[in-house]
């Protein structure tokens, strides 16, 4: 849904109001936004401080369970890796995203982790929600760090 993005989308801006990669994320649960995140690696001096990963983690916090089977992610930017990779162990019922991300995304970018047969995950996913939108962000940040 478009709400749920478009609140990623002001988490993305807050991230770049901080000088972090403007990245945000939504998890909502049975209709409900449970919690909202956005990149924080610069302020912690954390690798693993990505929107998604920040939102994962304090979804199942607040659920008191890792399993995350009845939510949805909504995301500025095509998962990395490391986020891809956390959707399928927390076994995250679906990810929708903006941004395709042709370096480094892997909900079919680059590769298809979740979908990958071997990892029998439960993670299905949908990208192009918002897209120009969040594109144009990340644009404009870069180009002013370009400066």
């Amino acid at each position: 849904m478009k709400q749920w993005m478009s609140l990623a989308l002001e988490q993305a801006r807050q991230a770049a109001r901080q000088g972090e990669i403007p990245v945000g994320a939504v998890l909502v649960h049975e209709g409900q936004v449970i919690c909202a995140a956005h990149n924080q690696r610069e302020a912690t001096h954390d690798p693993t401080a990505h929107a998604e990963l920040l939102c994962l983690r304090e979804g199942a916090r607040l659920l008191g369970d890792w399993r995350l089977r009845q939510c949805t992610l909504y995301v500025t930017l095509e998962p990395c890796p490391m986020c891809a990779g956390a959707m399928v162990m927390s076994q995250l019922g679906h990810c929708v995203f903006g941004a395709a991300d042709d370096r480094q995304g892997c909900c079919g970018s680059v590769y298809d982790l979740p979908g990958d047969p071997a990892l029998h995950g439960v993670t299905t996913w949908q990208g192009g929600m918002m897209a120009e939108e969040c594109r144009q962000l990340l644009q404009a940040f870069f180009a002013q760090r370009r400066g």
